[in-house]
């Protein structure tokens, strides 16, 4: 009879746990039996809502960002809403199609996400022996053959400026006001994402040495990544300081301690530019497009630049620096282009 792992158990626990498994043996019971029979009772009592909370608390520290950690949340909370007053060792296949199948052909992603969550809810408490047999939300084998096919939704790609229109479209950007206007540039400049540059705080930009440092909670790989600055984008900077008195945020909202919201730059292009066509993710393609047309830049510079994750495991393993200041060459040059184009 197994005590426990010896890094969870000290040997004066087990040595009581052997003592009390004796006692039930001499009062001609079997203690194997008897705790099998306790975990069957505590998975009666212990619902899946609160078996799922406790385990996201127990996990979440793995979790890329605070964004992911609510997403599991919301989505057992919202769409498994069905299981979480049942006992966790007693739901079966029937219930899992009932949480599943009013999204699964509306919500194709969402549905297959909550699937793989609860799947992994499930594994955890067969683990914690709350559950016994076949996970009823696997797929392979299972599931698959109960559920219909999802339509593969054909991906959407951001709306792009092509590469040749970004300068006059950044000399307009520039005749605005506006700081919605002064990031959008910052953003097209830097060939960041949206929420790289909306979280972007002061602490973050190292003057001196031209740097801006994304930390990694706000990194869609989750590393850190460091973007060279360049004049343009430093006088931007300049420009945006005198708003520091509104908190840390480099573009802050009206409200005293947050930062614009992404919705500021959309309204910015849509309704005051009548720009519809064009979205800001898009530019991040202006950008690589014209690398890869217009300069001698190597691919993985261009890549690296707009912080894309290396793929290829081998180069992965050989990639050991950032490319900073070849990163930093490739951006001038953007730069460059931009401001001959928009003089």
């Amino acid at each position: 009879m197994g005590l426990g792992g010896v890094s969870a158990v000290t040997l004066a626990d087990a040595r009581e746990l052997a003592a009390d498994a004796r006692k039930v043996v001499a009062a001609g019971r079997n203690p194997i039996e008897e705790r099998k029979a306790a975990s069957a009772a505590k998975a009666q009592t212990l619902t899946f809502g609160v078996f799922s909370s406790s385990l996201i608390d127990d996990i979440e520290g793995g979790f890329r960002n605070a964004k992911h950690r609510q997403q599991w949340r919301n989505t057992l909370t919202t769409y498994a809403a069905k299981l979480t007053s049942l006992p966790v060792g007693s739901v079966t296949t029937a219930h899992v199609l009932e949480a599943l199948q009013p999204i699964w052909l509306t919500k194709p992603e969402t549905a297959s996400r909550v699937r793989g969550r609860i799947e992994r809810v499930l594994d955890a408490a067969k683990a914690k022996g709350l559950r016994s047999g076949e996970n009823p939300a696997r797929w392979r084998g299972h599931l698959d053959k109960l559920l219909p096919r999802q339509q593969r939704k054909a991906q959407e790609h951001h709306a792009v400026l092509p590469y040749d229109q970004v300068p006059a479209f950044v000399a307009e950007l520039r005749a605005r006001e506006a700081v919605s206007a002064l990031m959008l540039e910052f953003v097209i400049l830097t060939a960041s994402r949206t929420g790289e540059v909306i979280g972007a705080r002061w602490p973050e930009v190292d003057a001196k040495a031209k740097v801006w440092i994304v930390p990694a909670d706000r990194m869609k790989a989750g590393k850190e990544h460091r973007v060279p600055l360049g004049p343009r984008a430093l006088e931007i900077l300049e420009i945006v300081e005198v708003l520091r008195t509104k908190g840390d945020y480099i573009f802050p909202a009206a409200r005293k301690g947050h930062p614009m919201s992404n919705m500021a730059m959309l309204k910015l292009m849509q309704s005051r530019m009548e720009r519809p066509d064009v979205t800001v993710h898009g530019f991040r393609s202006s950008c690589r497009d014209w690398a890869g047309e217009c300069t001698t830049f190597p691919r993985e510079v261009a890549e690296a630049a707009l912080a894309h994750t290396v793929r290829n495991a081998v180069e992965q393993a050989y990639r050991r620096g950032d490319a900073l200041e070849k990163r930093r060459q490739l951006l001038l040059a953007w730069e460059s282009f931009i401001e001959l184009g928009s003089a």
